[in-house]
């Protein structure tokens, strides 16, 4: 019964300022809703990048130029990637590790259809190996062959953002479209693999390397070699192989000197996830902030109420009131704040989840909510005790004289 009553004479003093009351649970609100949210956020870029990872395939791998060890090494004493590397590892009779090589050179350049000008996210050039190992699918149309390689013939495969850009609901298989001043034939729709990130994956022109490499590049080192092993289990395998192999197209007798690096995908993805998860508790700690803002305008909010409110404290505790149940009035008032504000945040972040943020959809930690939750009441309890305190340790007869 004397919980019942607390709870009452709680309410009614919410109630009696309610824009006061409305601007702490505003507060409270938007911590809560914070916190749901930028974890949100941290959880959906790090989804986002596991996905685009995996969909390579699990076989796939990436030499790249550098130095393997990080040591330092002078820019004029490492070897690019060339041509002639791919060429070397697709050739390679000694393994069966890998399946298909396709290396791989990219640049920027503005295409034209019509009156439509538009840049894509990058233009490729490669070899046919590069779809299947790339795990690309074509939608419409078909991929470039070998001959268009050897021809060097003026082809080329859109992604679905930039076939959607230049040709809108037009069919664009067959058509020809001018990119950076040289014509292409479009050969070819990529089907789309959407992705939740800063970067487009169906935003490219992809193309036969030699074509990029005299319309653009110019014939020299290419960016990266795409290798695809015989299988997820002959990774560890295929990558020997790669080092085998490139270690004598670079003339390097000890393994500790190579000047390329070789990515699988699990530790790519290994070094994402730690990104990501230090991105997440980033914003973790900010929205956190945002809570602990929250919980002090509690404490404002209460001491100015329980100073408005010092005669009625006089009088119920000259009528028999006990210090419990005063202490037990405000601690409630502070704590329905807390909860009121608390509710209405998860709501909110809820709702906000169903938005893209920056280019990311956010992917709701149930952790986060519950724990957000929990954080605010206890905040509100934490912060309303001084508040509540103050009250009931007020004297009868000095709450009575306050003016």
């Amino acid at each position: 019964m004397i919980l019942w009553q607390m709870l009452r004479f709680a309410v009614g003093g919410l109630a009696a300022n309610k824009v006061r009351s409305a601007l702490t649970m505003l507060g409270v609100l938007i911590g809560v809703a914070s916190v749901i949210l930028l974890l949100a956020v941290g959880n959906g870029s790090s989804v986002a990048v596991k996905d685009s990872i995996t969909s390579l395939g699990t076989n796939s791998l990436t030499v790249s130029a550098g130095s393997a060890s990080g040591g330092a090494r002078s820019a004029s004493s490492v070897k690019k990637l060339t041509v002639a590397d791919a060429k070397a590892l697709a050739s390679d009779g000694d393994g069966s590790a890998i399946r298909s090589v396709a290396p791989v050179v990219t640049t920027s350049a503005t295409a034209l259809y019509g009156n439509v000008s538009y840049s894509p996210g990058s233009v490729v050039g490669t070899y046919p190996a590069y779809f299947e190992t790339a795990n690309q699918k074509v939608a419409h149309g078909d991929y470039f062959t070998d001959d268009d390689v050897l021809g060097s013939r003026k082809v080329a495969v859109l992604g679905a953002t930039t076939a959607k850009q230049l040709f809108d609901t037009e069919d664009p298989v067959g058509k020809r479209i001018v990119l950076g001043g040289t014509p292409f034939t479009v050969v070819g729709v990529l089907a789309a693999k959407g992705g939740s990130g800063f970067t487009d994956p169906d935003d490219v022109v992809i193309a036969p390397l030699p074509t990029v490499q005299n319309a653009f590049t110019g014939f020299g080192p290419v960016n990266q070699i795409l290798v695809q092993a015989s299988s997820a289990d002959s990774t560890t395998a295929a990558q020997a192989e790669i080092t085998r192999v490139l270690l004598g197209t670079h003339a390097i007798a000890d393994p500790t000197k190579a000047d390329f690096r070789i990515t699988d995908q699990a530790s790519l993805l290994t070094a994402r996830e730690s990104t990501t998860k230090t991105f997440t508790v980033l914003l973790g700690a900010v929205a956190a902030i945002s809570l602990l803002v929250g919980g002090i305008g509690i404490t404002n909010i209460m001491l100015v109420t329980v100073t408005e409110r010092t005669r009625e404290i006089g009088i119920r505790k000259a009528l028999g009131a006990p210090r419990a149940v005063i202490l037990g009035q405000f601690l409630a008032e502070s704590t329905l704040l807390s909860v009121i504000g608390a509710g209405l945040g998860v709501a909110a972040g809820i709702i906000g989840s169903h938005f893209s943020i920056v280019g990311i959809r956010p992917v709701v930690i149930p952790e986060s909510v519950l724990g957000a939750f929990g954080i605010a009441v206890a905040i509100g309890l934490f912060f309303g005790s001084y508040p509540a305190n103050r009250a009931a340790a007020l004297r009868p007869i000095d709450a009575l004289r306050h003016e």
